[in-house]
């Protein structure tokens, strides 16, 4: 299994998901289907579906235009969140096969979009699983509640999508990391690996490379609102329960400035 990045707009990040055996590839909200399409053909590969996360227009917009450019295409999306142009409604639960090696695992991670989707892709046995979070898991941040609460939130990243393998790379929507780990800082400004990882950050950005992916692991060492069972983060917000502190910290992070 092969993850290709292909930046678009101004910040988000579509994928090329690859099966090495056969060439076969998904791509992960293509957002700039012409951008998504110029970069599987350079690398001799046969686009067979799309995985879109969730219903916004940066995400899903360029589904319509993929169907137009690949025809035949299948497009999955989650069955209530209202993709445009969604031939395969998924639910929670739902598998889809790419190529000889490669299974997809639909998770259902509310909040952000009250049926925004997580994918969780494996590949051959040696190889380390990664999950494509959207808008719902940002390398040490997380989605803005539109449509759910902060027990949703609680739920999808605490439970489903911290539940996953530690190794598992994550792969989210949009080009965040730097300014999540300067708030981070600010939550906890003696943890070392967040200072750390903000140094690395600011360093890939500066040589203009991605700061994606993190891992599951990382991300509970790192992630402020994947650590909130923590009492020194409650207590930094001045709540007793995961789920308040994770509602306080996000009320925090939408009137931070940086």
């Amino acid at each position: 299994m092969k993850i290709y990045h292909v930046p678009c707009l101004e910040d988000n990040y579509s994928y090329l998901i690859v099966d090495e055996t056969t060439k076969q590839a998904a791509a992960v909200d293509p957002v700039e289907p012409d951008k998504v399409l110029e970069a599987s053909n350079s690398l001799g590969l046969t686009l067979k579906f799309v995985l879109t996360t969730h219903h916004h227009w940066d995400h899903a917009g360029g589904n319509e235009k993929i169907k137009e450019l690949v025809p035949g295409i299948k497009v999955y999306g989650g069955s209530i969140d209202n993709v445009k142009g969604c031939t395969n409604a998924v639910e929670n639960g739902d598998k889809v096969h790419l190529g000889a090696d490669i299974n997809v695992l639909a998770l259902h991670t509310p909040c952000h979009t009250k049926g925004h989707i997580s994918y969780y892709v494996t590949g051959k046995e040696d190889e380390d699983p990664a999950v494509f979070t959207g808008d719902t898991l940002f390398i040490a941040g997380c989605g803005k509640f539109f449509e759910g609460t902060a027990e949703q939130m609680y739920q999808s990243l605490s439970v489903t999508l911290g539940s996953l393998p530690k190794p598992t790379r994550v792969y989210c929507g949009h080009e965040y990391s730097a300014k999540n780990l300067q708030f981070a800082l600010t939550v906890e400004p003696e943890n070392l690996k967040i200072q750390q990882k903000l140094t690395w950050a600011k360093n890939q950005r500066q040589a203009g490379q991605p700061t994606i992916p993190s891992t599951i692991e990382d991300e509970l060492e790192t992630n402020p609102f994947m650590r909130v069972d923590l009492p020194v983060i409650q207590e930094k917000v001045g709540f007793k329960t995961p789920v308040e502190a994770l509602g306080e910290l996000r009320k925090l992070k939408d009137n931070w400035r940086g």
